[in-house]
């Protein structure tokens, strides 16, 4: 099993705190009381200089965008935009699943959410979920970052190389660019944003996919 070096102390933090907070927004409807406390704590100034992950420029231009989100004429309309992003029933302007980029056929519960079950087991992770769905959506994923970090940090290099990064630039580009949100539209630059400080700290080798949607 390929493993990359160690992440630093510094780098398994960082992640273990960006991953669960941005999984847990992208995963979970924002009516959920975790994701009610993560709102409360973006709803304030600080915490721009707390994110740990990105150049403060890009944080900022994140955050504001997700201020006006949460702003009182907007926030009432999250969680119509979650469900019309993330569930439906209408087709889905940017699906949350890897294998929907990966696989030709732009289906769910493809090759690539296969190949990614399977390196999870031999890590012996079983993803405990209420509905049988794909264990590559964009939150879970990002939370089993955030998991790695704390638990088989050498693993992360692999989750990003093989089963993230060669999709997630899509999704975010989709999501940034068809959410009628400006809360998600920020959330988006701030998964483009860490993500590509995960890459740039870890050095991971990315496989070269092709993208289907």
């Amino acid at each position: 099993m390929r493993s990359l070096p160690m992440p630093s102390l510094a780098d398994i933090d960082d992640i273990s705190l960006t991953g669960r907070m941005l999984g847990a927004l992208l995963y979970y409807p924002p009516e959920q009381q975790d994701v009610l406390s993560l709102l409360a704590w973006l709803n304030h100034d600080g915490w721009v200089d707390e994110w740990p992950c990105g150049a403060r420029i890009d944080i900022q231009q994140a955050a504001v965008l997700i201020n006006l989100g949460l702003a009182e004429g907007s926030r009432p309309l999250l969680s119509e935009e979650f469900q019309r992003l993330f569930i439906g029933p209408d087709s889905l302007p940017a699906p949350p699943w890897g294998s929907v980029y990966l696989d030709r056929e732009s289906v769910i519960f493809g090759d690539s959410t296969l190949d990614l079950r399977r390196w999870q087991s031999t890590l012996g992770i079983e993803v405990q979920q209420q509905h049988r769905e794909p264990e590559d959506h964009i939150g879970l994923l990002l939370m089993l970052a955030a998991w790695l970090a704390e638990n088989q940090p050498e693993q992360i290099g692999t989750l990003l190389g093989e089963h993230l990064l060669p999709w997630s630039h899509r999704f975010v580009a989709l999501l940034e660019e068809k959410t009628e949100h400006p809360f998600y539209q920020g959330i988006a630059r701030l998964t483009r944003v860490t993500l590509n400080d995960w890459q740039a700290r870890l050095h991971p080798t990315v496989i070269n996919k092709d993208i289907f949607f």
